[in-house]
């Protein structure tokens, strides 16, 4: 893998840039592979890469049916935290938030890492009893939370200048989760890809999984592409919100709902918020991009859809939301909006598990997962790889819903 360095960068002024190699090689399919991993998001890359390094399992293809990084890798609000309640939880997220601090290096890849912090905001009685047992709950496994006052929230993040004692609902609290960042969502994608490719693991873009296929005895055996049936002995499934489309070709019905979740960013303007503000009260957190851009994200739809743009409803309530907050932000104008389909479990909580066809493991059901992606491939290797559980993913499995021993996870953004 050529490497990007400051003396590299100036070597290669001199040429115009014109003889860097490409990130990632474009190979022909083949028919056969150890493991296929369906998705080339951030959780199927991340899978593949670790594959490689840590199990040395490098005759890997990772399919998608469109171009590398394009799903719901580019359709996030970029915040990475751990600041969750359950036991099952809060250790998965910690790991993941370490493993990002470092990933910048390891892939040798900018990734635009920025442990700027988060802040919950909190206005009512009920939400404050929660975000504190969920405080007391993090402090067991190392994740940070502390108290902050209205008069240190207001100076920490001078454009906050709604809910005042006067307003519908005045400010009680607030919380810094001080670990909390951002990144850059595509640059974790191609980083990934990158090492992957560099460690022998082919990426296949436009190659749609139409089906998967199931052997004489019943284990999986393949899928069926766009381009032809390729063979494996494992097959991964980590495509979010489509993750029931594919298992109900071979008969597997999961615990799914798939919802919309949208988001939206202003015109840039100069620097006003340097960390992510999150009010659950309210359903509405921002924060600042580099290019300085707002970026925005509320609720969900109310109904189950594969909707990849906004409604008008969800819009207006999530703009009224933020203005409660900073009504000086009224004046900007919106620039661009997305949506992404997202899998739900009905506990909140992932599943990164086997299933009962042999040889076929699902990581989906990741509401917000761009947090996840590195502990979600890691733990997810181990899985293909051992055909058992990584630690920090026994609660994560299928058989928690055949005997209702759910992980209902309040530390998520939905209110479901």
């Amino acid at each position: 893998m050529q490497r990007y360095s400051f003396f590299n960068l100036l070597r290669h002024a001199a040429t115009g840039h014109r003889s860097w190699q490409p990130a990632w090689r474009d190979r022909p399919l083949r028919q056969i592979y150890d493991v296929i991993i369906i998705g080339a998001g951030g959780h199927g890359l991340a899978a593949a890469y670790y594959l490689a390094r840590h199990h040395g399992i490098s005759n890997v293809a990772v399919l998608d049916m469109g171009w590398l990084g394009g799903g719901n890798i580019a359709r996030n609000t970029v915040t990475i935290r751990s600041n969750y309640m359950r036991d099952e939880s809060i250790p998965f997220f910690v790991k993941s938030v370490s493993l990002y601090e470092r990933l910048t290096r390891e892939l040798n890849f900018n990734l635009m890492f920025s442990q700027r912090g988060m802040i919950d905001v909190i206005m009512t009685p009920g939400v404050l009893r929660q975000i504190r047992r969920r405080m007391l709950a993090m402090h067991l496994y190392g994740s940070v939370y502390e108290p902050m006052s209205v008069a240190e929230l207001r100076r920490r993040v001078p454009a906050l200048t709604g809910g005042g004692p006067g307003s519908r609902l005045p400010i009680m609290a607030a919380m810094l989760h001080p670990t909390a960042a951002v990144c850059r969502h595509d640059a974790v994608a191609w980083g990934y890809a990158r090492a992957a490719d560099d460690l022998g693991v082919e990426i296949h873009q436009n190659t749609e999984v139409k089906a998967l296929l199931r052997g004489p005895g019943g284990a999986i055996a393949g899928v069926e592409t766009s381009r032809g049936t390729v063979s494996a002995r494992k097959v991964i499934v980590a495509v979010s919100g489509h993750t029931s489309t594919l298992t109900e070709t071979v008969g597997l019905r999961l615990p799914l709902q798939t919802y919309n979740l949208t988001a939206f960013v202003s015109e840039p303007v100069k620097p006003v918020v340097d960390v992510v503000v999150n009010c659950p009260d309210l359903g509405v957190y921002v924060s600042q991009s580099d290019k300085g851009e707002l970026v925005i994200g509320g609720a969900l739809d109310v109904g189950q859809s594969f909707r990849q743009d906004i409604k008008q409803g969800v819009f207006e309530n999530t703009v009224a939301a933020l203005l409660e907050l900073f009504p000086s932000f009224r004046r900007l104008k919106l620039l661009r909006q997305w949506g992404g389909a997202l899998d739900f479990a009905h506990d909140a909580t992932p599943i990164v598990s086997k299933v009962d066809i042999p040889g076929l493991y699902v990581s989906a059901g990741w509401w917000g997962g761009f947090k996840a992606v590195p502990a979600g491939g890691m733990t997810l290797a181990w899985l293909a790889a051992n055909d058992a559980p990584h630690p920090l993913i026994e609660g994560f499995g299928l058989g928690r819903f055949r005997h209702l021993d759910y992980v209902i996870e309040t530390g998520t953004t939905s209110s479901r």
